[in-house]
């Protein structure tokens, strides 16, 4: 797993409770601030508080992310395979790759998936919530014909889009995740890393793709530096911080970004 590259803080904006003005703003600061990766979430309802509250569909964000930031790497974290067509996806996150792409450099969008969850939007919305087998045997072909796509849009994307596959499903997720993503993000603890990573491995070696370059990613959450010291300790270099709105809490970015920066000496 790649541990030689700089620590980065991604801060996922919650498109809930708040005013699109509200968003606009803390993405703006964040990026003055020096964040590395912005993020939203691929759910059309409130994860927390008023079930109905105010709430913003998460692509039609990321194209305004992608024309109003200059330095973020962006993206969702993380998309829900299940809403769309897989090859519109692909051309999606292509078109977004390029709107992102500043001076003719290359774009900046993270392509974060996974299976789904929040039987709310699947019954709402009028998807089949299935099971989540089913779900992830849909990400895996969807996954498929993503990758497939992005060989043969024209223009091609301005560089390898990378993915970010969030779980930890030992059988299937896991399985994806040597198979397809650049980042792994999870939840899980310190002391399960090594047993997570030793399954991916094992689901490496059947797929026979090299792992080495793989970047965790872990969440923050409530977490104190000490977890966070023993996420680093396993090779984690990605840390993705909550950030609920509209009395957003800048005082805590800026304190995981000095942590962020005494890491990297």
């Amino acid at each position: 797993m790649l541990t030689d590259i700089p620590v980065r803080l991604g801060v996922q904006l919650q498109p809930q409770h708040v005013s699109y003005s509200d968003m606009r703003d803390a993405v703006r600061r964040l990026e003055d601030m020096g964040v590395d990766i912005l993020f939203n979430w691929d759910h059309f309802f409130p994860l927390s508080g008023d079930p109905d509250g105010r709430h913003y569909e998460s692509w039609t964000m990321l194209g305004a992310w992608a024309e109003q930031t200059e330095r973020v790497e962006f993206g969702a974290l993380v998309n829900c395979n299940s809403y769309r067509n897989p090859d519109l996806q692909a051309d999606m996150a292509r078109t977004i790759d390029h709107m992102s792409a500043k001076g003719g450099g290359e774009g900046r969008f993270i392509f974060g998936t996974g299976a789904g969850w929040f039987e709310k939007d699947y019954d709402e919305y009028g998807y089949e919530f299935g099971t989540p087998g089913t779900r992830l045997n849909d990400l895996a072909e969807g996954l498929a014909r993503i990758h497939a796509r992005w060989d043969v849009l024209n223009p091609a994307p301005t560089r390898k889009i990378p993915v970010m596959i969030g779980g930890k499903g030992e059988q299937k997720t896991l399985r994806l995740v040597a198979r397809y993503a650049d980042y792994w993000h999870s939840f899980v603890r310190p002391e399960e890393l090594p047993h997570k990573l030793e399954v991916i491995q094992k689901w490496a070696d059947r797929e026979e793709r090299d792992t080495s370059t793989l970047i965790l990613s872990n969440e923050l959450q409530r977490r104190g530096e000490d977890v966070a010291d023993e996420l680093f300790e396993g090779g984690v270099r990605l840390f993705t911080l909550g950030f609920p709105g509209p009395e957003y809490d800048y005082d805590r970015v800026r304190s995981w970004l000095a942590w962020r920066d005494a890491k990297n000496g």
